[in-house]
């Protein structure tokens, strides 16, 4: 995965993301037609009005494709919050997704958050043990409908 580049998210990604995060969540987790519009309503209002300072995205990149994104966002002055994490499957189990999260998290602390957070499901289990072994801590968990299915909320945080 050496050969991949994270770089900087453009607006003309959002379709591309938008599409993604609707097919795979579709096919992995059963989510219905709901989830891309929320996808599309993040990237939407992150274009229109982020902070280039303090909040930043990256697409991981192997000679024109894409094979991630990860974000960062502030949720108020101390705390960021880590959205739109995606890896395409065949960029899965490579090390890519630690290299993404590493990259994110130093750059909320280059921008001065102090804790960062994040929203995800319990069935991410790769997502989850990277979480863990990166030293994000379980806050809590809850059972929910969202997006058609039965769903296991889970918030994590680190302090940076």
């Amino acid at each position: 995965m050496q050969d991949v580049l994270i770089r900087p998210f453009r607006a003309s990604d959002a379709p591309w993301l938008v599409m993604q995060h609707g097919l795979l969540y579709a096919r992995d987790e059963g989510f219905d037609e709901t989830f891309a519009p929320l996808v599309h309503s993040i990237l939407t209002d992150f274009v229109a009005g982020h902070d280039p300072t303090r909040e930043r995205g990256w697409i991981a990149e192997r000679a024109g494709e894409r094979l991630g994104s990860i974000f960062c966002v502030a949720l108020d002055e101390k705390t960021a919050k880590l959205r739109l994490f995606l890896l395409m499957p065949q960029a899965r189990g490579l090390g890519l997704g630690k290299r993404m999260l590493g990259t994110c998290m130093a750059f909320a602390r280059s921008a001065g958050f102090t804790e960062m957070r994040l929203w995800t499901h319990e069935s991410h289990e790769a997502a989850c043990r990277l979480y863990r072994a990166s030293g994000w801590h379980l806050l809590n968990s809850k059972h929910v409908h969202s997006f058609g299915v039965d769903l296991v909320e889970q918030s994590w945080k680190i302090q940076l």
